[in-house]
């Protein structure tokens, strides 16, 4: 399991390569989350519980990429790792716990704020694990 950052002049293109879904979507996540700051930094002292659906895996991306900055800048959260499963019902749902403490913009090294997730470029596939590429606006 492993992401990557891909060159781009005012955003960030991020690649994920998983064995399967689950971890590509923790992937995902952790990529997000070290965009934003230190993830090593984060003490685990509290939990947040948070969803994301959508109505095929694309919309569940979008949705569980739109979670994240919203609970790292809104609620101001940092987060250390995130526990969840994902269940497929009429679309798909993720059910979460993060684990982390509050935001401290010097300690957990704040680097830069995602406005949303994009559906430009978004490729997920399905072949020997699992491949996602996606685009967050900075």
């Amino acid at each position: 399991m492993s992401y990557k950052f891909l060159d781009h002049a005012t955003d960030a293109i991020i690649e994920v390569t998983a064995k399967d879904l689950k971890e590509a979507f923790a992937v995902a996540a952790d990529a997000e989350i070290n965009l934003t700051l230190d993830q090593d930094k984060v003490e685990e002292k509290d939990q947040m519980e948070f969803s994301a659906s959508g109505k095929d895996l694309r919309y569940l991306l979008y949705s569980w990429l739109e979670e994240i900055p919203f609970i790292l800048i809104t609620k101001g959260f940092a987060i250390k790792k995130i526990e969840f499963d994902i269940k497929e019902k009429d679309g798909y749902v993720i059910n979460a716990i993060a684990y982390g403490e509050p935001l401290d913009v010097k300690k957990h090294n704040f680097k830069v704020e995602i406005k949303a997730p994009t559906f430009y470029d978004m490729e997920i596939r399905h072949e020997k694990g699992v491949y996602m590429r996606f685009l967050l606006d900075l």
